[in-house]
């Protein structure tokens, strides 16, 4: 599916943006864990710029660079849209003579760029992600060799990112783990001592030497469960009182998250001349949660509304953490001024029966939902009449490790 040649999408568009986001990826975080294949990738083709880009809906994220500082871009506006059209390497030997590229950036001064040649990053599960690319200010020959040499870098690229998503899996079962073992320690506890209890009655209750061996079976019984009590509350037993801690790796805050959504979204609002502002609920403000599937969702659902949302309107982000035994939750609100959804389209994200329109936002609103099916929350979008819109996110959060 390609919605025009300037702005192509890839086939198969909402399953790519749901396997992007299945990574669970801070995009400025990236850097240090794959700056020496950047630099590689470039010695490889002799070129002055090497970049790994990876697209979600609306942005490329530069997560690693070498020759030119640079973070992100509008999709629309960054040459890797095309290179992930095809499993193919994309070459293009003069941008300033192909039509898609010439009013670029890229080839104004000060960088003055004319080559260009782009490896598509493919997951696993055969979806195109993004690109490693190599920009030069001369025209580059890559042999067959070096384009085999560029394919394994590519390659490399995207099991680094596979292995870092496998270590954030384990470490979710992990924490599942622990959680079980605090839902264990109440489960059996409680009825270790009715046991004990019930033994203690009949003990109190029958005194006839007829059953005196009764008793000591039950003597046995009792023990027995103390024991195993005993043993519940020293290895099962957790503070119940919330500790304040520092975050550790993989974890936010209320503070964080909104420190992050404002270094990852503000300037792309600033872009399109929106006021985005974000504020904390103040209770919990500094508990640790782990980010899992946090940021993908946020993030993406942030963009589109700044896509939809006209120059001069508002959007206002509220964020609350709920803290409680056993069940933790991060409440989002998302509003904007004015510009909004129809009705149409806001029954096309939650009824699968219902036919996409097949425009992006449509698309990426969906994946949204899904995502948030997937890991057992709730999403919601309702119609603030001249308000514009109001989004509605509940992510269930696991309580963390101490």
């Amino acid at each position: 599916m390609e919605t025009s040649v300037m702005n192509p999408v890839p086939d198969r568009e909402f399953e790519r943006i749901v396997e992007l986001s299945t990574f669970d990826l801070d995009y400025f975080q990236l850097s240090n864990s794959l700056k020496g294949l950047t630099k590689l990738a470039a010695k490889v083709a002799q070129t002055e710029i090497c970049l790994i880009n990876l697209i979600d809906s609306f942005t490329q994220w530069t997560v690693s660079s070498y020759g030119l500082d640079v973070h992100q871009m509008p999709r629309e506006e960054g040459i890797c849209q095309y290179t992930i059209l095809n499993e193919d390497a994309l070459e293009v030997k003069d941008l300033s003579e192909d039509r898609r590229f010439r009013d670029s950036d890229y080839i104004s001064y000060p960088q003055r760029l004319k080559y260009y040649y782009g490896v598509p990053l493919i997951s696993q599960n055969g979806f195109r992600i993004g690109a490693l690319c190599m920009l030069d200010a001369d025209n580059k020959e890559i042999s067959p060799d070096k384009a085999e040499q560029l394919r394994i870098i590519s390659d490399e690229i995207v099991e680094r990112l596979e292995a870092r998503k496998r270590k954030m899996e384990l470490e979710s079962r992990l924490t599942a783990g622990y959680n079980f073992r605090r839902r264990l320690n109440h489960d059996i506890r409680g009825p270790i001592g009715g046991i004990i209890g019930l033994v203690q009655l009949i003990r109190e209750e029958d005194s006839d030497e007829k059953v005196s061996d009764i008793i000591r079976y039950l003597d046995l019984i009792e023990k027995a469960g103390n024991n195993l009590l005993e043993i519940a509350t020293k290895r099962l037993a957790y503070k119940r009182k919330k500790e304040k801690r520092n975050p550790k790796n993989n974890e936010l805050t209320l503070i964080s998250l909104k420190t992050k959504l404002s270094e990852l979204y503000k300037s792309q609002a600033d872009i399109h001349d929106i006021d985005l502002t974000i504020a904390n609920h103040p209770q919990c403000e500094d508990m640790p949660f782990p980010q899992k599937n946090i940021l993908p969702v946020i993030g993406n659902l942030i963009s589109i509304v700044i896509r939809f949302t006209l120059p001069g309107e508002m959007i206002m982000v509220r964020q609350e953490y709920k803290c409680a035994s056993g069940s933790n939750h991060l409440l989002i609100t998302i509003k904007n001024t004015g510009s909004k959804l129809t009705n149409d389209q806001i029954r096309q994200v939650f009824n699968t029966d219902i036919e996409s329109d097949q425009k992006v936002t449509s698309i990426n609103l969906r994946a949204i939902h899904q995502l948030l099916k997937k890991v057992g929350g709730s999403f919601s979008i309702s119609d603030e009449g001249d308000c514009g819109n109001r989004f509605d996110i509940e992510l269930p959060v696991l309580a963390t490790r101490k």
